[in-house]
């Protein structure tokens, strides 16, 4: 008997979604390191947009664009988290789709909604990652000072791409539905540009959609520096619904489009 090997009389222990979270999570980490060069690619394509924004929009604006810079930089940051959350899973799962390994996903002991689930909050702590050194970056370009109160921008940050995250559920059912849609699901996140900016608009009702309201939360934290504790109940109570409530949705519309496909016969089709 080599070592690592149960013994004859053993049971084999049955993994939990600890040991699933794990795996997932590791493959991540591999993925990033092994891959530096697309890794970084991704960072240096997003500081490239940042500056053409920020260069270019100089030149033709002038002191306005000075002027509102530490919104422009938040919205981006938030941005930047929101795609990641998204694409994450209608990405992933499109690839799935293409490579024809879908099918293992959905013969998971854990089942599929489970396994989609957890790589995208692994790419979601990627995103974090990225963003967070997107954001060093910025403020470097821009000599722009920002109140970072950690505490208070993960809460925010996180309940604003959960909503986001409900989203690629729901773009990632109706990608094993109807396969291909990718242009439509790459229309959305320009709409996430929208909602990310729905703040400077002042409209109430947008609130209710997702990013906006984190949007504006996390603009208060990072320019005027109040902390989480100093935000009003009823703020923090639709940050909190908004998340939870476009999560469910996102959730449900992918249970329900993943079990259509299968009695349709299309999971495996391309």
């Amino acid at each position: 008997m080599t070592a690592g090997q149960p013994d004859a009389g053993e049971t084999p222990r049955t993994a939990g979604y600890r040991h699933l979270a794990r795996a997932v999570l590791y493959r991540e980490y591999l993925i990033f390191v092994r891959y530096p060069a697309n890794a970084v690619g991704g960072l240096v394509i997003s500081v490239f947009f940042f500056g053409l924004l920020f260069y270019g929009g100089r030149m033709v604006a002038g002191r306005a664009l000075t002027d509102s810079i530490e919104g422009i930089i938040v919205g981006y940051f938030l941005w930047s988290l929101s795609v990641g959350a998204y694409s994450s899973i209608s990405n992933d799962i499109g690839s799935e789709v293409q490579w024809g390994t879908l099918e293992r996903h959905v013969m998971s002991p854990f089942g599929f909604a489970p396994v989609a689930l957890l790589k995208g909050v692994a790419k979601i702590v990627r995103s974090f990652v990225t963003s967070t050194i997107l954001l060093s970056v910025m403020i470097v370009i821009t000599g722009t000072t920002l109140e970072l109160n950690l505490l208070t921008i993960v809460v925010v940050a996180t309940l604003s791409i959960v909503s986001v995250l409900g989203l690629g559920l729901a773009a990632g059912g109706v990608t094993v539905l109807y396969k291909q849609i990718g242009n439509w699901l790459n229309l959305l996140q320009f709409g996430f540009i929208v909602l990310v900016s729905a703040p400077a608009f002042d409209l109430g009702w947008l609130r209710y959609l997702p990013l906006a309201q984190g949007s504006a939360l996390l603009q208060r934290t990072m320019i005027d520096d109040v902390r989480l504790w100093e935000f009003p109940p009823a703020d923090l109570g639709i940050l909190l619904g908004v998340a939870v409530g476009y999560f469910v949705l996102g959730y449900a519309v992918f249970q329900y489009a993943t079990r259509r496909a299968r009695r349709l016969g299309v999971l495996g089709d391309y």
